[in-house]
């Protein structure tokens, strides 16, 4: 596992000052964990923060969905609309990133995403912004530019834009203009990464929440619910939302750094206080949370402790090496493959703020599953060489995360997140101003015929053991026959999925039409599709996100069905081995039994046989009777 990827998206390296944005003072250290600042966004000054303390308290907000998973993709993305008409893109969803950007149809070097590029010419309200003293501008001094840098080497540079930003049909909010990045070059990971691009909800005036929060349109709140353990999705919401009861809060300085921060005072280990000084999770920059991060980094001598006393918590699980041997994981085997399990073997782990509130993190929270053996899980928490403790999305997975900037504080609630998104809605939402129409072809069908899943009512984990649908393809030529194999191929990128677990079912044709049955089923070596694969394909399906390239022909997608795999008791999983085992038994029973018997004859025939010139013992006389004597 490249740890490289795990900070992916983690703190944006600002290599030139860009629009909105001023240089900082000299006197101001750079940040060099986990990477260089050459310069930073200013720090907010308090009458900026006394501004927009927004008193309407019927502002809208923008519901919207998360899609993806953490530790399967690296990244959560959610779905925004740019442009007249508009144009969808699946964006990675970065609180540690204030650019929002995509590629554009005038990139030249940008990898193949999950959607097509954004195509400015086709937008009647698309704007570049052009050269002024607020911004940097491109080498013929005609338009303002962006250029980003990542921990991991990977970059993004373009044009920075405004046009309608759309946020969904589930929204309250109606569209907005705001400024984002038109991507015309990028590297790294962004280049092969599947999503289009990232969303930046971090401190600095190109936010989408700081822009949002200075038309007047939402509260100076948004917040994230990612899903649990191999379930993925979540939900985000853009605006205030009431607070939940039994939500936590911590502090945070937003004049610490540009990054939000928590009061991070004491770690407790299955309830048992680890007695750290308080000052080792306030070096450098502090306690950061950053959804763009993965896993969770502490500072050496806190990581230690919690380690010690999570072994000491767990003495009948057996200590393995980790999935990847360039890396000292710390990895247990023998908790089962149930994730719903692990909290009956792995203890809980409590964050507490400085305000004596705490946060409980389930095993969830701080593990992930071993990828090459069964049953095994390993700590997501690892040693920073920084003195600044960094959490990742792992430790708030299945938690409400509330970014109240207005109030300078983070509310957490453990929750499922997989269904937060029905019990946020509003029971009368309005709906915004101008219906969403997404960027695909029009010959695909916007209602796909959706068979009702299995899984739709179950929470959390569920197991699907076959997922199927129905596409009609219709070629240019008849005599043209569309190959399978290459369809296959495609689809299962765009899934995301091995080739060999796509298969063609069944299909028929009628001239230029084609009617193909497909079903994706679980790897090789799984007996059931993962919950965060699953839930991705379906996901997909049900929003008609499915597409293939020009090359096979117009095509719409019919319907779908996913199957779930019941759960198999223990004689049912083991029902052909003991069959099995008896029959063997029964077999080597049968065989020892002849063989007894076989010896036992040849042994009685031994008993009885006598040589021909073998010599008869004599038997003694018996004596006359008395009528003989008398005689």
């Amino acid at each position: 596992m490249d740890r490289s990827s795990l900070l992916l998206l983690l703190f944006t390296t600002t290599t030139i000052s860009i629009f909105f944005f001023d240089l900082t003072t000299a006197d101001e250290s750079p940040m060099i964990f986990p990477l260089s600042y050459s310069s930073l966004p200013p720090r907010p000054r308090v009458e900026d923060f006394r501004r927009r303390r927004l008193h309407q308290s019927q502002l809208p907000n923008a519901h919207m969905k998360l899609y993806d998973d953490l530790l399967s993709n690296g990244y959560y993305t959610t779905r925004l609309w740019i442009g007249t008409p508009p144009q969808e893109f699946a964006l990675i969803v970065d609180t540690g990133s204030t650019v929002t950007y995509v590629p554009c149809s005038t990139c030249k070097q940008c990898g193949k995403h999950q959607d097509p590029k954004f195509q400015p010419e086709l937008s009647t309200s698309y704007q570049a912004l052009k050269c002024n003293p607020d911004c940097n501008c491109d080498d013929e001094g005609k338009l303002c530019v962006y250029e980003r840098r990542y921990a991991e080497m990977s970059s993004s540079s373009g044009v920075l834009s405004e046009d309608l930003i759309s946020f969904g049909n589930e929204s309250q909010l109606s569209p907005q203009r705001a400024v984002f990045g038109c991507e015309n070059e990028e590297t790294g990971d962004l280049f092969s990464q599947r999503a289009d691009g990232i969303m930046g909800l971090g401190r600095g005036k190109l936010s989408v929440v700081d822009q949002l929060v200075d038309k007047g349109v939402i509260e100076d709140v948004f917040s994230l619910c990612y899903g649990g353990m191999e379930v993925g999705g979540g939900a985000m919401v853009l605006g205030k939302i009431s607070p939940p009861p039994g939500m936590v809060f911590s502090h945070s300085d937003p004049f610490r750094s540009p990054y939000y921060n928590i009061d991070l005072k004491q770690m407790h280990v299955a309830g048992k206080s680890l007695k750290l000084n308080p000052k080792v999770f306030n070096g450098k920059h502090g306690t950061v949370l950053d959804s763009g991060t993965t896993y969770a980094y502490f500072p050496k001598e806190a990581f230690i402790a919690i380690k010690d006393a999570v072994i000491k918590e767990i003495p009948s699980l057996k200590r393995i090496h980790g999935p990847d041997p360039n890396y000292d994981d710390v990895c247990f085997s023998g908790a089962g493959r149930d994730v719903a399990e692990i909290h009956n073997f792995f203890p809980e782990i409590a964050m507490e703020f400085g305000n004596g509130q705490k946060l409980i993190l389930s095993p969830e929270n701080y593990l992930f599953r071993h990828t090459k053996v069964r049953g095994a899980y390993c700590l997501g928490i690892f040693p920073d060489r920084d003195s600044t403790t960094l959490l990742g999305g792992i430790v708030v997975r299945n938690t409400l995360v509330t970014y109240d900037r207005e109030n300078d504080k983070l509310g957490f609630l453990k929750t499922n997140c997989s269904d937060i998104w029905r019990r946020l809605a509003a029971p009368e939402s309005p709906a915004p101003t101008s219906p969403i129409s997404q960027n695909k072809s029009s010959n695909i069908s916007p209602s796909p015929a959706t068979s009702e899943s299995p899984t739709s009512h179950l929470p959390g984990v569920f197991r699907v053991g076959v997922i199927t649908f129905e596409v009609s393809i219709s070629v240019n030529n008849s005599s043209l026959k569309p190959k399978f194999s290459e369809i296959a191929d495609f689809i299962a990128h765009e899934l995301d999925i091995q080739s060999a677990q796509v298969r063609l079912l069944n299909f028929s044709s009628s001239g230029n039409e084609y009617r193909l049955k497909w079903g994706v089923f679980p790897p090789q070596s799984s007996e059931y599709i993962s919950n965060t694969t699953a839930l991705n394909i379906m996901l997909l399906l049900k929003e008609n996100r499915l597409r293939l390239p020009g090359q096979f022909g117009s095509y719409k997608l019919l319907e779908w069905k996913a199957e779930q795999k019941k759960k198999q008791s223990w004689w049912e999983k083991h029902l052909l081995g003991v069959v099995g085992g008896a029959m063997i038994s029964l077999l080597v029973t049968s065989v020892m039994i002849k063989l007894a018997l076989v010896w036992r004859r040849r042994k009685q025939e031994e008993a009885t046989y006598e040589p021909v010139n073998a010599a008869i013992k004599e038997q003694e006389l018996q004596p006359l009777s008395s009528e003989t004597s008398n005689a």
